[in-house]
């Protein structure tokens, strides 16, 4: 086990190493730099001449080349350091320290919902292969990845204020959003952060459904299910003991990716809602090529994605023995 844990920890920081590289050096790939797209924010009137330009870029550090870019960037993040974000003035760290909290406050209540809600759904939609419930499920979970969550956003936005004069944008309806903490701003922004979770699991809770409902059906149809059976096992102890175990093997696979998937991949979700997370932070980073932010931020995502993958190694392990560490 110490040697497996030894191996692992050693290919965990091999790989963000690597991701580390790449991430910065994709990030400059498109044509210009931040400096030419802070130029075109600015007003026609406005002379600009090649001097400016090269100080400018002499003051962002851009007039250096990549490789020393990224190893002034790598050095000073190992020190704790991830640098000034250009576009927003101020400290990645400082931007980071507002966001990344209420990203995870949102992510993962979101996961757990996922998993907790498919999981159970998918173990009964197999078992009671088309009953009703079985065609309703399947409905909803067509439904679910059919729609994008964006777009789910969009319709639950319109519904709400032409039919109920509601709000589902934003952590905080419009008169909490400057008033003082309180029991009521607390539980409004409870409130709100439960339509985003909702929102923003739908499809993942489908995805999770079908995958569950079709690994159960293989495994219900081996031969040492009809044995157990046979032999007098109850059915729901026979269900639990073997099959299910064997079939959330491709579901705990999934967990290592879960959690950056929905940190960064709901940047267009999170810009309908208005929700303050990582997610529109990394957008406008990557459209504005502020690689200290952007780099950063995948930074942190790629650690998400090897710590994740890591436990659910592990899960696997636990959930099937015939997995050898």
């Amino acid at each position: 086990m110490l040697k497996y844990l030894v191996r692992r920890l050693g290919q965990m920081l091999a790989t963000v190493a690597v991701i580390s590289v790449i991430a910065f050096v994709v990030i400059q790939l498109p044509p210009g730099d931040f400096v030419n797209s802070y130029l075109a924010t600015l007003s026609s009137g406005v002379v600009v001449t090649p001097d400016m330009v090269e100080a400018l870029r002499a003051q962002f550090g851009l007039d250096q080349s990549i490789p020393v870019q990224y190893f002034k960037w790598i050095g000073n993040l190992l020190q704790g350091n991830m640098g000034i974000s250009f576009q927003h003035q101020r400290t990645v760290a400082d931007l980071l320290a507002e966001r990344l909290p209420l990203t995870l406050a949102i992510t993962i209540p979101t996961a757990i919902f996922v998993y907790a809600l498919a999981i159970p759904i998918g173990i009964y939609s197999a078992v009671r292969q088309y009953s009703v419930l079985d065609y309703v499920f399947s409905f909803i979970g067509f439904i679910g990845l059919a729609i994008p969550n964006f777009l789910f956003a969009v319709i639950l936005i319109y519904v709400s204020s032409k039919y109920f004069g509601g709000n589902v944008g934003g952590l905080f309806s419009p008169e909490y959003e400057l008033a003082p903490w309180s029991v009521a701003r607390v539980l409004d922004m409870m409130r709100n952060m439960s339509i985003a979770i909702f929102i923003i699991g739908t499809s993942g809770t489908a995805a999770t459904i079908r995958v569950m409902r079709g690994m159960l059906l293989d495994e219900l149809s081996q031969a040492y299910v009809e044995t157990a059976r046979a032999k007098g096992l109850g059915e729901w102890r026979l269900v639990f003991k073997y099959p299910v175990r064997v079939a959330l093997s491709p579901v705990l696979s999934t967990i290592g990716f879960t959690l950056p998937a929905l940190i960064s991949g709901t940047e267009i979700t999170a810009t309908v809602l208005n929700l303050p997370t990582t997610g529109p932070l990394l957008l406008n980073a990557v459209r504005s090529q502020d690689m200290f932010l952007a780099a950063s931020i995948i930074f942190i995502l790629s650690i998400l994605t090897v710590i994740g993958t890591f436990l659910s190694d592990l899960l696997l392990v636990w959930a099937d023995p015939r997995i050898d560490l």
